[in-house]
């Protein structure tokens, strides 16, 4: 048997293994494209793995040996860590960028907040403890994304269960679940954490959807950004799905600049072929609400403005291109006159010119004609101290300290535990509310200032879960008026959607913060080296020279006593010592 055959006996050996390891493990990819109203494109790839007829590993068998776990499809390195640490559930994202909801609207991924977002639940047990495998999480997962992860230290852990429900189910174990929750608002996401990535799908970047994620384009877009999501479905199993978010300007890449678009000039590339062991493979695309548009090639499916182009493996390359003939350039629309695409735009600010004491002011404005409760989130490193006592409610000026509910809080220890501030916010129709709250910044050690110093502090983004509308309460997240167009218009004025496409409460993270700190002057140990050099420098030589070279005094003249001492002297060279002379003089 030749090598190619042997080759092509162990290739089809595998295909069968694998088809018949299939039946518990399902693998799915689609890529959802949405264009918004300022000519962007919004690109969301997604791809989930289910592993049915499996549980999470219950915490109190970490004393033995695990379970064996044969995966063919479920990435086996992420696996092995939620095994370890027994996670039931788990979501990770890296993004760059700031969202901008009023005019983009809700994002596919709901986790958007700028920099590194991590956030698990465990089931509680001892030993390990919850705080210890926590900790082991973060180290695994920062050495297999090759992200700063472990830097998510116990300064910036908190457990904020009223803002992160559980988005799948919990098994009953004996002890309960808790959270830990985590940012780091200074991480961003690079090719190296891409890298990793690709390597948890079961076709990498070699055919599917995957083939589109081309590095130059996806982080050369506005907003990009990648997320690892766990949770336990039951009684169907553990899913895993991960997810690649950007948006992206085909109007930088035109040279006539319009917004004409295609795979190939956004991504570079085309979906060659399906990933083979993908039960389903499609590619979504929601129109516009202008009928002046032109898509090709013809699609698979239509249903509630979207249309559906399934791969399949007998088929040319797709390269799925929208254009709008009658438009020769597209003209950027004025934002500031826009209508936003959210129930609730936030705004939040640290105002202050002075290095020791802030302001915090957060504007939060109702879109609809109802009433909103938000859940809103402030988790702050220590770095920055709340004065609660200080914290004030305004509406057009009028103080309504009645809006603020159920307020939790738990104060900072330096350089131990951050400031967790939870509260329910009530905002009429139609109004803004104004919070504002003293803070303080403390002074901090020389060691514990970031190598850029000077450049100020990122503050993590705080959060807002808007979670019933209407007087009562009536109405749930999936009933308002979110559900705007795929074109960025907004419903009639006064009118209530009751066909929202997310059931979920979704959360929205404001943009982070730098804070300027007191600075001690770091130049201060340059200058004493430098002036610490130089002393020992003019010291060593004063007393090198003084070591080292010989000293004579010697007489020149005519007289024959003067001529005889410079004979002694230079032994017996006469023009010699007078050389010598001139030299030593």
């Amino acid at each position: 048997m030749t090598w190619r055959g042997c080759w092509k006996s162990c290739f089809l050996l595998a295909l069968h293994l694998l088809a018949a390891s299939a039946h518990s493990e399902l693998f799915e990819e689609d890529l959802t494209l949405r264009p918004l109203r300022d000519g962007k494109l919004e690109a969301r790839f997604s791809f989930t793995t289910l592993l049915r007829g499996t549980t999470p590993r219950d915490p109190q068998s970490l004393t033995g040996d695990d379970k064996a776990q044969h995966y063919t499809l479920f990435p086996l390195a992420l696996g092995q860590i939620l095994r370890e640490h027994a996670v039931t559930e788990l979501h990770l994202t890296l993004n760059n960028g700031k969202w901008d909801y009023d005019h983009w609207g809700y994002p596919d991924e709901s986790g958007v907040g700028t920099g590194a977002e991590l956030w698990a639940w465990m089931g509680d047990t001892i030993p390990p403890s919850v705080d210890e495998r926590w900790q082991g999480l973060r180290h695994s997962l920062a050495g297999l994304f090759c992200a700063s992860l472990g830097h998510l230290d116990e300064q910036r852990t908190t457990s904020p269960t009223l803002t992160f429900q559980p988005e799948g189910s919990l098994p009953n174990f004996t002890h309960v679940h808790q959270l830990r929750h985590a940012t780091l608002p200074s991480e961003h996401v690079c090719t190296e954490n891409l890298t990793p990535f690709l390597k948890l799908l079961p076709c990498k970047s070699l055919s599917g959807i995957a083939h589109l994620l081309n590095p130059h384009r996806l982080f050369d877009a506005d907003w990009h950004g990648l997320g690892v999501h766990v949770r336990y479905r039951h009684p169907v199993g553990v899913e895993v799905r991960l997810a690649f978010q950007a948006v992206i300007d085909p109007v930088r890449y035109s040279p006539d600049r319009r917004r004409d678009w295609s795979l190939r000039s956004v991504f570079d590339r085309t979906i060659e072929r399906p990933c083979p062991v993908a039960r389903s493979s499609k590619v979504q695309v929601e129109l516009p609400t202008e009928t002046s548009y032109t898509l090709s090639p013809g699609p698979t499916d239509v249903v509630n403005n979207v249309v559906t182009y399934a791969l399949e493996s007998d088929q040319e390359a797709l390269d799925v291109a929208m254009q709008w003939p009658g438009e020769d350039r597209f003209e950027y629309p004025d934002v500031s006159k826009a209508l936003p695409l959210t129930d609730i735009s936030v705004r939040r600010n640290l105002k202050g010119t002075g290095q020791a004491e802030a302001r915090l002011i957060v504007e939060v404005t109702n879109n609809l004609p109802v009433p909103i409760r938000a859940g809103y989130l402030e988790t702050m490193p220590w770095h920055l101290q709340f004065y609660l006592h200080t914290l004030r409610a305004h509406i057009d000026g009028v103080r309504h300290d009645d809006l603020v509910n159920v307020l939790s809080y738990t104060p900072p220890v330096p350089h131990s535990r951050p400031a967790l501030l939870q509260a329910v916010l009530t905002v009429p129709s139609h109004a803004t509310l104004h919070l504002t709250m003293d803070v303080s910044k403390p002074f901090l050690r020389y060691t514990e200032h970031p190598p850029d110093a000077q450049r100020g502090w990122d503050l993590p983004p705080a959060v807002l879960v808007p979670f019933a509308y209407g007087d009562d309460g009536e109405l749930t997240p999936d009933q308002s008026v979110s559900n705007r167009t795929s074109g960025g218009q907004a419903p009639a004025q006064g009118r209530v959607s009751l066909q929202g496409r997310h059931r979920r409460a979704r959360r929205m993270y404001t943009p982070v913060m730098l804070v300027d700190l007191a600075t001690p002057d770091f130049s201060m140990p340059y200058n004493v080296i430098i002036m610490s050099c130089t002393l020992i420098a003019l010291i060593f030589g004063s007393v090198f020279n003084l070591l080292t070279r010989r000293f004579v005094v010697v007489r020149v003249g005519s007289f024959p006593q003067a001529e005889q001492e410079l004979s002694t002297v230079t032994g017996g060279n006469t023009d010699g010592g007078a050389d010598a002379a001139k030299k030593t003089a």
